[in-house]
């Protein structure tokens, strides 16, 4: 059987190529350290590897989450330590003002102060995070209290237009939290009201304008028997409060570190199915690189070898 000179041709071009893409192939291995650069190179460990980037991303989406509640709940925070403040300033109130020997002039003072601590209160419960609010509940995207006044400047009333249901965000897999609490829940389930909920005793509103005007009445046995109790029960209620939001500040900190080891081992394990080992992939580089050099001599001599061959041939 006879071998045209163009089949060693087609061979060389064949096995030059081959040894090209190997070439890239392994040189695109060492520069990103990725053993799989398309599906063909390992079908099984791409499938492995695309499953574990998804859940990645899962894990990144808690994160972005668990952040937004930190976020969120540091701001609730910040209100809730101030509101105590003002519970404190009140219950130092409701203590002096009892005092049989205040004058009149005293307690209208005291009862100046209330309305105004009452007002700041308001403000307080009106707080914002971003564009929603933070004590409506679902309804976030309107103030939550508002403030009557009369002809003297004395609060009337503040009314509250939330409601009792709190969003909820996914942490974690089929793990929710929610972070926001309602400033009124007189539903007698779920999350407890801030400054208003009946299954603890709690009005704050209704208790301060009690305060106010048994202050500017002068009923001293009023505020000693009737608001005093009423509103430790307030305080009480908005230092659950604080201590709760703590705890679950604490807990978001526990969900993110999670889901940042999550993140690493998840990364580890990729690069464990479809990186590359570097040391035998620049071996194996520098072999198919001596292949590559070996076979262009080859090649160099064996067109060589035909052109003498074909000078060899006489003339017809």
């Amino acid at each position: 059987m006879r071998v045209t000179g163009t089949s060693y041709t087609a061979a060389l071009v064949e096995q030059m190529n081959s040894l090209t893409a190997r070439q890239y192939r392994l040189q695109n291995q060492a520069t990103t350290g990725q053993r799989i650069q398309a599906p063909e190179d390992d079908p099984a460990a791409m499938g492995q590897a695309m499953n574990l980037q998804a859940e990645i991303s899962s894990v990144n989406q808690y994160a972005a989450n668990i952040s937004t509640l930190q976020d969120r709940s540091t701001a609730a925070f910040n209100v809730l330590q101030q509101l105590k403040t003002i519970t404190d300033r009140i219950g130092e109130i409701t203590t002096q003002a009892g005092d049989v020997t205040k004058s009149p002039d005293d307690l209208k003072n005291y009862a100046t102060e209330v309305t105004q601590l009452t007002e700041q209160a308001v403000q307080l419960m009106n707080s914002k995070q971003g564009d929603q609010y933070l004590f409506a509940g679902t309804n976030s995207n309107q103030a939550p209290y508002t403030i009557s006044k009369d002809a003297n400047g004395n609060v009337t009333g503040v009314t509250y237009g939330g409601n009792s249901d709190v969003p909820e965000s996914e942490i974690a897999e089929k793990t929710t939290l929610g972070v926001d609490v309602p400033g009124d829940n007189t539903s007698g389930t779920g999350a407890r009201g801030v400054v208003k909920d009946d299954r603890y005793g709690a009005d704050l509103f209704t208790h301060l304008i009690s305060l106010q005007n048994h202050l500017l009445s002068g009923d001293t046995n009023a505020i000693t028997t009737v608001d005093q109790p009423n509103l430790a029960n307030d305080e009480d209620n908005v230092i659950f409060q604080v201590a709760t939001n703590g705890a679950v500040q604490s807990r978001l900190e526990a969900e993110s570190s999670i889901a940042q080891n999550r993140t690493g081992y998840l990364k580890q394990s990729i690069s464990d199915v479809a990186g590359a080992d570097m040391t035998t992939t620049l071996v194996q580089l520098s072999q198919t690189q001596n292949a590559y050099q070996a076979a262009l001599q080859s090649t160099a001599t064996i067109l060589q070898l035909q052109q003498t061959l074909l000078n060899a041939i006489p003339s017809i």
